[in-house]
């Protein structure tokens, strides 16, 4: 039940005078019995103006959340001005003024129209005056009052959040620290104990405990584990009033987690695992999974597992899987179910991040017997080596034997290995490739390696062509060369080579040749002096040896020169060809050599054109060139007795076909075919004649460019029938006599026979 209180304040305006005072008579109820003013007296009547107005002020106190049906009355204002006929006026002003507060403006009553609310607005500041109502004019200036309202216990607290939620380590020690909840009071913590909040744990004992004044959530049981329970939910209420009865509360909800610490080690569900694998698992294959259980979570969960003991250590490995962590089984070398059947490993399980302050539980790891039986499989031929490396002589013979390599089947003796006959190779730096197999499915592979070693078999020879100079002011052993020999061998020690001058030149030579022993050798001078005009050139034959077996030489040429030097040793001129200097051409001498070859071009472009203009004037320049073209190739006559391949008469006289000749700058238009007759016997005379005139035709340059046959008038040297001229004065065969042939000898003889008879067959 709530209890209210009234206060009324009588506001009083004296002179500056001592004035006495009656206190206010007290109130038993919310609104007096009955109003005294207090009454201002002074010494004089007839004084009716002041000089100074006197207000006594007190605070108002209203109290909040007021309930009745009446405004609540707040206090009275009065002036000793007002005379009680109603001519002064009372006026309020400030906050609520006219709305939250009113005034009588008669009697100065100061009244609350509505309910307040201390958390709304705490004070309100007015403003009070009494002027005067007929004229307006205020009688007493403004004055300021306050009014304070009055705290009551009518908010509960309330906290920042509806549920916390907060995370403590399991296992922890009691009195640790979890989440501290904070609720705040609307109340005036000025006033009584409104906003005095005391906090209390209604769920969530015995684990956890509330500090009363702070908040503060701490563990309350030693030990509590996450593995048996992981979640809790703490109810924490807060009341006002310092707890005491009747005062008003709220509450909130905080959910607790207990993470997760490492406090239990790996454990194996079995003590005992085993595994098959045939023996021809390559490794890295998986055998099988192994998995350790562990209660707790995270990083704390992890396990890390390896083979600590066994008879396979360094044949198995195991390897964890982060996302289940589980244990792998894997082959780490190649197995042989010949040699070893059964396997016994031990592995072990255990945590890589281990909390010390737990070690007293004992060790966190846990191990198992782990037993892989090896299966028998049907295998390839096994050499015996990894590799083959063969060596052979470059000049072995076909069919030599280089080697040999052995393999056999680990299986069993049954089964005989076969060679691949198909073997090919080739002698560079890649490996060979060597298969063994007893049938297409099983075979196995080695690299093989064939190695060729040198043999001496190859002269050693100069690096490069040597063609140098001595001055002919040359001192006796002066070097005017270095020589150096190169070898397509390979020998194992290395090149060795020497060098001595050729023995049928090595008495009277003017050269002599110094081995250095470094694998070159120098040209030294004999003698003081050498003149070019007596010999310009000496050709010196070194011969190069090698150190090998069997030992190889060579002889090599060295030109040597001798040309005229200036007193720097460097050359001016030689007798012979010119030599190129050893430093190179100056820009000069390659400017000539240039301007040379220019010339050079020019005038065989101009002979060029010469020649072809040449060409283009007439061939035929006289009647008297006739030639009769040769039409057909390939054809060989029937000799001097063939009458019918040409006509022999256009030896005799050419001007009997003068009309029928051809050009020669041209080609003949027509080709007749030749006919074939009996070869006749051979005439010498003739035959060297047309020999002789067909070699000029052939070299002559204005020939056309076409076979021809070129004919003359032919008078034979030391003939019996002296000149042949006569002949030119027939010009057929049926005004010609030849009975006269028999009668030039031998020579003619064959003339005579072939055209006697023709003359003697027209007459019969």
């Amino acid at each position: 039940m709530r209890t209210y209180r009234y206060f009324f304040l009588l506001f009083w305006v004296g002179q500056p005078y001592p004035t006495f005072s009656t206190p206010l008579s007290k109130r038993t109820s919310g609104f007096p019995a009955k109003k005294r003013a207090l009454e201002l007296s002074g010494n004089s009547k007839n004084e009716l103006n002041r000089s100074k107005r006197s207000w006594m002020w007190n605070q108002f106190f209203l109290l909040e959340e007021y309930t009745g049906s009446d405004y609540q009355y707040v206090g009275k204002l009065h002036s000793d001005q007002d005379r009680g006929d109603g001519s002064l006026k009372y006026i309020l002003s400030g906050d609520g003024a006219g709305d939250l507060f009113i005034i009588n403006e008669n009697t100065g009553d100061i009244q609350a129209t509505k309910r307040l609310d201390r958390e709304e607005k705490p004070v309100y500041i007015l403003r009070a005056q009494a002027i005067n109502r007929r004229t307006g004019r205020p009688v007493e200036p403004e004055s300021e009052f306050i009014i304070k309202i009055h705290d009551i216990n009518d908010n509960e607290p309330i906290f920042t959040k509806e549920v916390y939620t907060a995370t403590v380590p399991e296992m922890s020690d009691v009195g640790t620290f979890v989440v501290q909840v904070t609720a705040t009071d609307a109340d005036d913590p000025t006033y009584g104990n409104s906003a005095k909040v005391v906090y209390s744990i209604l769920q969530g004992q015995p684990y956890f405990s509330v500090e009363s004044e702070t908040g503060i959530i701490k563990t309350a049981l030693l030990n509590m584990d996450r593995e048996n329970r992981e979640r809790y939910q703490v109810v924490i209420q807060a009341k006002d009033m310092g707890g005491q009865m009747g005062g008003l509360s709220g509450t909130t909800t905080v959910n607790i987690t207990l993470t997760d610490v490492n406090d239990n080690p790996p454990r194996f569900p079995q003590s005992t695992y085993q595994f098959k694998t045939p023996e021809s698992s390559p490794p890295g294959t998986p055998i099988g999974r192994i998995k350790a259980s562990d209660a707790d979570v995270g990083e704390n969960a992890e396990i890390e597992y390896s083979i600590t003991d066994g008879e396979g250590l360094d044949m198995f490995d195991v390897i964890t899987d982060q996302e289940t962590q589980e244990g792998i089984i894997t082959v780490k070398k190649l197995l042989d179910f010949e040699k070893k059947k059964v396997y016994t490993l031990k592995v072990e399980a255990s945590n890589p991040h281990v909390e010390p302050r737990f070690l007293y539980l004992g060790p966190f790891k846990d191990s198992a017997t782990v037993r892989i039986v090896v299966e028998d499989v049907d295998e390839p031929p096994v050499f015996s080596k990894l590799a083959y490396v063969l060596q052979i002589r470059e000049d072995a013979q076909i069919n030599t034997t280089i080697g040999s390599v052995t393999a056999q089947d680990p299986d069993a003796s049954r089964n005989p290995v076969k060679k691949d006959e198909s073997l090919f190779f080739q002698l560079d730096s890649s490996p060979l490739t060597l298969i063994a197999h007893y049938n297409p499915k099983q075979s196995s592979r080695v690299p093989l390696y064939i190695k060729v070693l040198d043999v001496n078999d190859n002269a050693p020879e100069f690096a490069e062509f040597y063609e140098t100079f001595v001055c002919e002011k040359a001192k006796a052993d002066q070097l005017i060369q270095t020589l150096r020999a190169v070898d397509k061998d390979d020998p194992y020690s290395g090149h060795k080579f020497s060098f001595a001058l050729a023995p049928e030149a090595a008495s009277g030579s003017n050269f002599t040749i110094q081995d250095n022993k470094d694998n070159t050798a120098g040209i030294l001078t004999r003698k003081n002096g050498y003149n070019r005009h007596e010999m310009s050139t000496y050709l010196l034959p070194v011969v190069i040896s090698d150190n090998d077996y069997p030992v190889q030489s060579s002889t090599g040429t060295v030109t040597v020169r001798v040309c005229a030097c200036d007193h720097h040793g460097n050359m001016q001129s030689c007798h012979a060809e010119a030599l190129i200097h050893p430093t190179g051409l100056s820009t000069g001498a390659l400017v000539a050599i240039l301007l040379c070859i220019v010339i050079l071009l020019v005038t065989v472009v101009l002979f060029a054109a010469l020649r072809r203009q040449r060409k283009k004037e007439p061939l035929i320049i006289s009647k008297e060139d006739i030639r009769d073209n040769i039409v057909s190739y390939n054809d060989e006559g029937g000799g001097e007795e063939d009458t019918q391949a040409f006509d022999i008469g256009t030896l005799r006289n050419p001007e009997a076909i003068e009309d029928s000749k051809l050009r020669r700058d041209i080609v003949p238009e027509a080709l007749f075919l030749p006919r074939r007759t009996p070869a006749a016997r051979d005439n010498t005379d003739v035959r060297d004649f047309i020999n002789q005139r067909l070699k000029e035709n052939d070299t002559d340059p204005t020939a056309p460019p076409y076979d021809s046959l070129a004919t003359y008038a032919y008078e034979g040297a030391g003939s019996v029938a002296d000149s042949l001229s006569s002949l030119e004065s027939v010009t057929t065969d049926g005004d010609q006599d030849y009975d006269y042939l028999s009668d030039w000898g031998p020579r003619f003889k064959k003339l005579a026979d072939m055209y006697g008879g023709v003359d003697s067959d027209k007459d019969s």
